[in-house]
């Protein structure tokens, strides 16, 4: 199919700031003008001139490249013909008609010419696509249209095959979107290897070698003392199976049941609200690097019966943060997505640990310990700010490999229908749904991890790194106060345990205080 021969571009890393498992943004969203579609009648700025519309198209073939394979779903090319840089040099006598249609501009990255159309409405937009086919494309690209469309529209709209079209089908209403669309067309020799590998990370199939390790500990009909002993404690991850079989949400919760039981309720998808029947129309649809995800804290209070269809496991009962009542932070999330959707790299808020119960579907998790930073991921020292891969496929393709050379290899699983996996505290995970997948998880504080959340809480850099609460300043103060005075003396005992352990850490064992460190002899203290 594509004659480049490696498609492991480097692309833009973004920053941002893990502050809530709900909130988390990869790629900036831009400030958008206000938007102005005030055209003369007949004026379409969506459709392209007729002096655009005469290109030629690019044909390619589906042949598998470097092992990766396309989804059954992508289309064989880029909507607008676009093709990686490699190819150029392969196709002795072309020019770049990127280079040639942008001018002056060619200089510019294309992250950059595209930061500079994120600051254009869609009439601007419509209007620059006419200029060049380099424009046509750029203009079009649908990232650009998706933030027109979340900017804009807080829920309230219908996906309809692309966020350009959705945008056209809410504020251009003379125009049929359904029955008309609007074509796009291939322009020849664009070679793009930032442009081609978005379209390239939405279409990829998981690579089999990327799901193949699975060397988690996997538990049935564990104690709830072997669990604290074995794994809270020591603060590792273990994946627990048969401990959610009782839950009516297993039986229940398919796509029919969740929107009857909520219809009309809006749910947290990204920036917006949207009801389900409205996500799941967008989550059939969608073909993109990085697809929106319902995360919403706020379900159970929403929709009381999903609140009532589940328990927590016997495991994760106890939960400090509950002496706060409804100041508590944020807790407790349903979470649906299509294939593709997930979470990339990051810790869980408020030094919290959790756990994610996994009622339809499946979902690859990679785990990395706290002391193990996961290749392609750069916290800030203050750990305010994370800069990571654009997407989660493209942290698959550049840097999955390189977790095979680390003396402390990733922990991995897959987790179905019906399993539980313990998250612990200040573990970097990421995860990706392989399939359409519905999920409840929780973060919670145990006497296991309640030195750790108060010590956190009180950081110099608290009020950015808190999150799920209005009061970020005073949170430390609120929940030692009150853990004080609903548990009386449990800090201070805990306190005195951590001292112990460190005290005995630093003792050195009965060989070490017998043999003399210089001489390699004994030495005798009568």
């Amino acid at each position: 199919m594509l004659s480049c021969r490696n498609l492991l571009f480097s692309r833009k890393r973004n920053k941002f700031k893990p502050k809530n498992k709900a909130k988390i943004r990869t790629t900036p969203r831009k400030k958008q003008l206000p938007i102005s579609l005030n055209q003369e009648k007949n004026s379409n700025p969506f459709q392209p001139t007729d002096q655009i519309q005469d290109y030629e198209p690019v044909s390619e073939d589906d042949d598998d490249v470097q092992g990766f394979r396309l989804k059954n779903t992508a289309p064989s090319h880029t909507s607008y013909g676009v093709q990686p840089l490699g190819n150029l040099y392969f196709n002795p006598g072309s020019s770049n008609s990127r280079n040639i249609g942008l001018g002056n501009l060619h200089a510019l990255t294309d992250e950059l010419v595209l930061d500079i159309l994120g600051l254009l409405d869609a009439t601007q937009l419509g209007i620059l696509a006419t200029v060049s086919k380099s424009f046509y494309v750029f203009a079009n690209h649908e990232p650009l249209w998706r933030n027109l469309v979340l900017d804009n529209l807080n829920g309230g709209f219908l996906f309809n095959g692309s966020w350009k079209l959705t945008y056209v089908g809410v504020f251009c209403h003379s125009f049929d979107v359904l029955s008309t669309g609007i074509c796009s067309v291939k322009v020849r020799d664009f070679y793009s290897d930032y442009l081609f590998q978005s379209w390239l990370c939405a279409n990829l199939e998981m690579k089999s070698e990327w799901l193949e390790r699975d060397n988690i500990v996997r538990k049935k009909g564990l104690s709830v003392e072997k669990f604290v002993s074995g794994f809270e404690e020591p603060n590792y991850p273990v994946l627990l199976e048969g401990c959610i079989d009782n839950w009516s949400a297993l039986r229940k919760w398919d796509r029919d049941y969740l929107v009857k039981v909520c219809g009309d309720v809006k749910f947290a998808v990204g920036p917006v609200e949207m009801r389900l029947e409205e996500y799941f129309r967008y989550a059939d649809q969608v073909r993109e690097e990085r697809p929106l995800y319902l995360f919403d804290p706020k379900f159970a209070e929403k929709v009381p019966i999903l609140g009532s269809e589940y328990d927590v496991p016997v495991y994760f009962r106890e939960d400090l943060f509950s002496v706060l009542g409804n100041e508590r932070p944020d807790y407790r999330w349903i979470i649906v997505g299509p294939a593709g959707s997930g979470s990339s790299f990051h810790i869980d808020p408020n030094s919290t640990s959790a756990w994610n119960a996994v009622i339809k579907g499946s979902k690859k998790w990679v785990l990395f310990p706290p002391d193990v930073i996961p290749p392609g991921v750069f916290p800030s020292p203050d750990g305010a700010e994370v800069a990571c891969p654009v997407s989660i496929i493209e942290w698959f393709m550049n840097f999955y490999e390189a977790t095979k050379e680390l003396k402390k290899r990733p922990i991995e699983c897959i987790c179905k229908a019906g399993e539980v996996i313990f998250v612990p505290n200040g573990w970097w995970h990421l995860v990706i749904n392989l399939e359409e997948s519905v999920a409840i998880t929780q973060n919670y504080v145990s006497r296991r991890n309640l030195l750790d959340v108060l010590e956190f809480l009180k950081r110099p850099n608290a009020n950015e790194l808190v999150s799920g609460t209005r009061d970020r300043v005073n949170l430390h103060d609120k929940f030692k106060n009150a853990i004080e005075a609903t548990f009386p003396g449990t800090i201070d005992g805990l306190e005195l345990k951590a001292e112990e352990k460190r005290a005995q850490q630093k003792k050195p064992s009965f060989w070490d205080s017998v043999i003399d460190s210089h001489a390699g002899a004994f030495k005798f203290s009568f």
